[in-house]
């Protein structure tokens, strides 16, 4: 089936495409949503350049869009994002990277179902423990970019997550993060030509939707 895969830049939106390839799905498309202003990207707060730059890496082409925040709003400029592709190159599937949170697959199943795509969760269900360790010897690495700032302090920001960074979390922290408790970027793994080498970074505390620790990332190749 030819899909398209939302795509944050993190692990999980990352292992999701990475599977549903090897599950026979055509991955010929990448979307990222960026905040209305379209400099940073809506979920990580990281800069849309870096984003497209990962994708390149990747070999698959992405559409980044300005989206609203959240609601109904959203939820219509997503479908009609979906309905347009669909059009255009004939998508007949959306892939997604949550893992258990019961209200966002309800969400996902009903503007798939009104934008009549099939949702496509390789993620779906899987224990997270099991899953992060698999993403790690899957030789995808990812780095810490967002945390919590009442959960975990800005030492964790650039992190590499391996076994040690999921043997040192809080046990109320879910190792993939699937609450929100932390946010990644890919930098390298096996969908990748090349990795990205972050050059210069710094934390930044930001309150806007409750206090994060994120890493601005001033320098990259």
């Amino acid at each position: 089936m030819k899909v398209a895969g939302l795509w944050s830049s993190g692990k999980d939106s990352c292992f999701a495409c990475y599977k549903a390839v090897s599950m026979g799905h055509d991955l010929s498309l990448l979307f990222n949503f960026t905040e209305p202003a379209g400099k940073n990207s809506l979920s990580h707060g990281l800069s849309a350049p870096l984003i497209l730059k990962q994708a390149q890496l990747s070999g698959i082409p992405m559409v980044q869009k300005a989206m609203p925040q959240a609601g109904e709003s959203y939820r219509d400029e997503f479908k009609a994002l979906i309905r347009d592709w669909k059009k255009k190159e004939d998508i007949a599937g959306i892939v997604f990277g949550d893992i258990y949170l019961k209200e966002h697959k309800e969400w996902i199943d009903s503007v798939c179902r009104q934008a009549q795509v099939e949702p496509v969760m390789p993620l779906w269900g899987r224990d997270t423990k099991e899953l992060i360790l698999e993403i790690i010897d899957s030789g995808f690495k990812a780095m810490v970019v967002a945390v919590k700032a009442d959960l975990l302090g800005k030492e964790w920001l650039g992190r590499i997550i391996d076994r040690k960074f999921i043997e040192e979390l809080k046990p109320e922290i879910d190792p993939c993060g699937e609450k929100g408790e932390f946010h990644t970027l890919v930098v390298d793994g096996p969908m990748f030509k090349e990795p990205i080498k972050i050059l210069e970074a710094q934390p930044v505390l930001r309150e806007s939707l409750g206090k994060h620790w994120f890493l601005d990332i001033k320098k990259y190749a």
